[in-house]
């Protein structure tokens, strides 16, 4: 089952520094790799972009190998407290920097880059490989090695390809409603006006072929609250009560990711 979740910007208006902002964006981040999310979508709800901004930046440099960051992520304040976040340990940054140890068919996380007008691909080894697929100079690309050392040559693949979890997107936008229309596929909204999430519920959606979108809510605002009138035109969508003996106020958001990513888990390996 291929999983993703929607988590609004202003999960993070409970928590006043930016030093807790930051590990309670790491405990998502954490939580979402450990149950292989495919896509974390964050849409704008409340008034503060700031919020948005830092939980996207944030996300995507702990799902970016550690070898890359320098490059692609330049000092900013967004990125202050960094010494604070947790590794995902997924296999996209467990790699080996000796490349006498490659051997057809690994993949690997690099940027392109340009020397002397070729084209080549960093991944975090020794030495540069040339690079002749389509991703541009300085952005980051996934590859896959057609020979092993010493030849060393690649080729350009789609993270889609990659048998492994190898890492969560991160997209916004801006409501949760566009999140929902453009969605091709299941969608449970957690909610504590929802039924009380049962194993037999959440095993149809286990076992359907099309992908699942589990929805979040803010601290302030339930989901039915954020999208108002819009509800009944969503479709595909059954709301779905994961804590229905704790009362909502009291579960923090880091906490219902946890907790509902696990029970959906749990069904996924029984």
């Amino acid at each position: 089952m291929k999983l993703s979740v929607a988590i609004p910007e202003s999960a993070l208006s409970d928590e006043s520094l930016k030093i807790d902002k930051t590990r309670k964006i790491s405990v998502l981040a954490r939580a979402c790799a450990i149950f292989k999310i495919d896509t974390i979508f964050v849409y704008q709800e409340g008034n503060n972009r700031n919020d948005g901004s830092l939980m996207v930046m944030i996300l995507k440099y702990l799902e970016t190998p550690q070898f890359l960051r320098r490059r692609l992520f330049p000092k900013m304040n967004d990125l202050k407290f960094a010494g604070v976040l947790q590794p995902l340990k997924i296999p996209s940054h467990i790699t080996p920097v000796n490349s006498k140890k490659i051997i057809p068919g690994d993949v690997r996380e690099g940027i392109v880059i340009s020397v002397k007008g070729k084209r080549f691909v960093d991944v975090g080894i020794n030495q540069l490989i040339p690079f002749f697929g389509k991703t541009s100079i300085g952005k980051r690309v996934t590859v896959q090695f057609k020979e092993g050392y010493p030849k060393l040559s690649v080729k350009e693949i789609d993270k889609a390809e990659i048998q492994p979890y190898w890492g969560y997107s991160v997209k916004e936008r801006a409501n949760l409603f566009s999140i929902l229309a453009e969605w091709k596929g299941n969608i449970i909204i957690t909610s504590r006006k929802g039924k009380t999430a049962t194993k037999e519920q959440i095993a149809k959606y286990v076992k359907s072929d099309q992908p699942t979108l589990v929805v979040f809510g803010s601290p302030e605002k339930g989901v039915h609250e954020i999208l108002g009138g819009k509800m009944k035109n969503v479709q595909n969508a059954k709301s779905l009560n994961f804590f229905p003996n704790q009362a909502t106020e009291t579960v923090r958001l880091e906490e219902a990711l946890l907790g509902t990513l696990a029970i959906i888990n749990a069904q996924s390996t029984s």
